[in-house]
């Protein structure tokens, strides 16, 4: 029995070609809220991002932030964080000191960029949303480092920080957290939170960094235009998000 379904957000409940979630993923999360199931949102945005997307009209019971660095209640209080810490802390702050590259620290309360040039304002116009204000590190607790680079860049940054874990959610980004440090970990810190086991939830998604997470899940779902290597990874491959995906794929599996 299915008891919480974790969401994706970008390319899942908000579609690639609008900013809007479907009336058919609506109606589904409402349907699965009547039946007592939980909703939670896992994704690699902060909780002030969320709040600047059209977002408001789900009851979330809960949220799996920053690919798993920060989870919280549906109030903001934390159930479980991870910092980013140690050597490759201080690399990190080189860089984004130094500005080798454009470069996002993420903390709970702040968000804020060492400079901004045309990849920064490419990869936040490609998921509708504003370019960070810049800022200066003051030394709170850093949860995630997001970098604007190119794949040679990147690989370069792979070998200076390799204590930590760099995933992609776009050509010309890359999520830098903690090694170890993944929505997985986060979800089972929600799941025993909630007293829930991995065989009772779904997850949706449809990127690189949704791999783990529909592996985790009893039933992982990729939405249809996923890549190919998270469809090989899912227990179902339901249509794009802008077709119906997320309430074709609960039809399919009798939620709703």
């Amino acid at each position: 029995m299915i008891r919480a379904v974790f969401f994706d957000i970008d390319g899942t409940l908000l579609p690639e070609t609008k900013p809007e979630v479907p009336e058919s993923t609506m109606k589904a999360i409402r349907r699965l809220k009547e039946k007592g199931i939980l909703i939670f949102a896992a994704t690699g945005r902060h909780m002030l991002e969320i709040e600047d997307l059209p977002l408001e009209e789900i009851p979330f019971d809960g949220y799996v932030l920053l690919n798993g660095q920060l989870c919280t209640d549906k109030d903001g209080r934390i159930i479980s964080d991870y910092e980013i810490s140690g050597p490759d802390a201080e690399t990190m702050l080189r860089i984004f000191r130094e500005k080798e590259l454009p470069v996002m620290i993420i903390e709970k309360d702040r968000m804020y960029i060492n400079m901004v040039n045309d990849l920064v304002e490419k990869a936040q116009k490609e998921i509708h949303t504003p370019v960070p204000e810049t800022g200066r590190y003051e030394g709170g607790k850093i949860y995630q480092f997001v970098v604007y680079a190119r794949e040679e860049e990147v690989s370069r940054l792979r070998k200076e920080v390799d204590e930590c874990r760099i995933t992609s959610w776009n050509p010309n980004a890359v999520d830098v957290i903690a090694k170890g440090g993944s929505k997985v970990r986060g979800i089972r810190q929600m799941l025993s939170h909630y007293h829930i086991t991995e065989n009772e939830i779904m997850a949706f998604g449809d990127g690189e960094n949704d791999m783990e997470m529909l592996s985790c899940a009893g039933t992982g779902v990729a939405m249809g235009d996923a890549g190919e290597a998270l469809k090989k990874n899912a227990d179902y491959v339901t249509g794009p998000a802008d077709q119906d995906g997320v309430w074709n794929a609960c039809c399919h599996f009798g939620l709703i």
